[in-house]
């Protein structure tokens, strides 16, 4: 077994991911920052995130588990106090995983040449530079609607909680392999006209932007905010990769919603 450790940085973080390492050294397990079995995310959900895109060639290879220093997050199932739990856990217990769906995102340009492609965990947002955004909207490669307003996101099922949530959209269960179109202020009246809804598709689904006044965008991967220019299209689809997580006890989905949102 060789793990590696990524914290938020703050010094409450830092002091709990060197208690982790001297815990799991003294339990013989093997400390590999670059080719970890398991990697512990000591902060909250963007550490995660972070931990997630540095390792995100390693998917298949490598299990995460989270600890929260602060609220409680979606990705992070154990606090600071259990932190001995959890090592001896790491150490001695064979550990079942989860799978969660990813988002795929292909960016193509006018000019031809490489495409760029990434991973989300969470949600990609597409807006324009410095006007509204316009962009044709295909599903399956048949043309749906011309969307104007600020900004288009497409989110993860896991990532249905964060942005995407806060743009009105549904909380997807990440059991689901599916992604979710919101949209963000869209602009609607007896010209122009969009669905005005989120839009759930399924993982043999595909989603396609093609700009139709600007070919210059700010994208968001996650927590990564990137400008992609001379674009020809944007594709989103569900990824053939899956992100797992290393479960030593259960974590229910809708409890984690319900902790979050609802309860005090």
């Amino acid at each position: 077994m060789k793990y590696a450790v990524t914290s938020k940085g703050d010094n409450k973080s830092n002091e709990l991911m060197q208690q982790i390492k001297d815990q799991l050294d003294s339990l013989g397990v093997i400390y590999n920052e670059d080719q970890p079995d398991i990697v512990i995310s000591v902060g909250g959900d963007g550490t995660l995130l972070y931990a997630f895109h540095r390792y995100s060639s390693r998917l298949d290879r490598t299990a995460f588990v989270g600890v929260h220093t602060g609220h409680l997050g979606f990705y992070a199932d154990w606090i600071p106090e259990e932190i001995e739990k959890l090592a001896t856990a790491i150490a001695k217990t064979p550990y079942q995983t989860v799978e969660y769906p990813l988002l795929e995102v292909t960016v193509r340009y006018s000019h031809g040449g490489r495409e760029s492609k990434y991973l989300a965990l969470n949600e990609s947002t597409v807006k324009s530079v410095g006007s509204s955004l316009v962009m044709d909207v295909e599903i399956r490669g048949e043309s749906f609607e011309r969307f104007r307003g600020d900004g288009l996101c497409v989110s993860t099922p896991s990532g249905s909680t964060a942005y995407n949530k806060a743009l009105g959209g549904a909380i997807l269960h990440p059991s689901i392999p599916a992604i979710q179109l919101t949209e963000m202020a869209s602009i609607n009246n007896r010209v122009f006209r969009t669905i005005g809804s989120p839009l759930i598709l399924p993982g043999h689904h595909t989603c396609m932007l093609k700009p139709v006044t600007s070919d210059d965008f700010q994208m968001t991967i996650d927590h990564l905010s990137l400008l992609h220019k001379d674009v020809k299209s944007i594709q989103f689809r569900v990824a053939d990769e899956r992100i797992r997580f290393a479960r030593f006890r259960p974590f229910p989905f809708w409890r984690r919603v319900r902790d979050s949102f609802v309860t005090d």
